[in-house]
């Protein structure tokens, strides 16, 4: 499909075919993740399968869950060479930087799926050469498996951390990672929306939350309350947001001039 054309003789390299193979298999499910949650809380509803997915694409597309491999390429892209991991390391250290591609919210050692997807990156670039960058990935795995700082917070290598590297030796465009995510993870989705929709016992979604918030308080009348203008704006929310908490609001005619 990505390459054939109009070519009827056309045949791919059977290790690069298998590569996709694996990878897809892969990442077709793993448990309850975000985006699967989104899956079965939308088909909870009673929506169509097709919005149900589209939910869970967009849970999906987020940088921590399917777009973690482009971040974990962008970063060894960052680091450029080996000459600059100690650099990087110390400021993962002193949380300066983001370390990506490590660690799981499921596998607190080692991922099995990384230990997989390392051999076929290197099947692959028996191919293709090898990715410049996989130097840089070797040695930083190298040091996080040694270092006290990373091995006491049980951060290994995930899944996310060579696949990216494979994807690129394949040709694929950095934007174009959450895609290859998707598509095999639909296979999950849909297994997931079979299996919700096959069970009798199962209801809408309505996840219960504990409240932590201020007990009794006395009632405050709305012309004596604190404005806007008067809050401390909190630095790290969006511009659009501090603007708004900016703004002073008149309770008939809306903001304030």
């Amino acid at each position: 499909m990505l390459d054939k054309l109009s070519h009827k003789d056309y045949k791919p390299h059977p290790v690069l075919a298998r590569a996709l193979d694996v990878l897809f298999i892969l990442h077709a499910d793993h448990e309850l993740n975000c985006s699967t949650a989104a899956m079965r809380h939308l088909t909870s509803s009673g929506v169509d399968v097709y919005t149900s997915i589209a939910g869970a694409a967009g849970a999906l597309y987020g940088p921590y869950h399917g777009g973690a491999n482009e971040a974990v390429l962008r970063m060894l892209q960052k680091i450029g060479s080996v000459e600059n991991i100690p650099t990087f390391i110390q400021g993962v250290k002193s949380k300066k930087v983001r370390l990506m591609g490590f660690g799981h919210r499921v596998y607190k050692n080692y991922d099995p799926r990384a230990r997989i997807i390392r051999k076929v990156a290197e099947e692959v670039f028996s191919i293709l050469g090898k990715e410049p960058l996989i130097e840089v990935a070797v040695e930083l795995e190298k040091i996080a498996l040694s270092d006290p700082y990373f091995v006491e917070r049980k951060l290994y290598p995930n899944v996310d951390f060579y696949s990216g590297l494979i994807y690129k030796a394949m040709g694929f465009p950095t934007d174009y990672f959450p895609v290859l995510f998707l598509i095999p993870r639909t296979v999950g989705w849909l297994a997931h929306w079979s299996e919700f929709l096959d069970d009798p016992e199962n209801r809408i979604v309505r996840p219960f939350q504990v409240y932590l918030g201020a007990g009794l308080r006395d009632y405050v009348p709305i012309d004596q309350r604190q404005k806007f203008s008067d809050r401390v704006i909190v630095s790290d929310v969006s511009s659009e947001s501090k603007r708004r908490n900016a703004a002073t609001y008149d309770a008939d005619f809306g903001p304030s001039k």
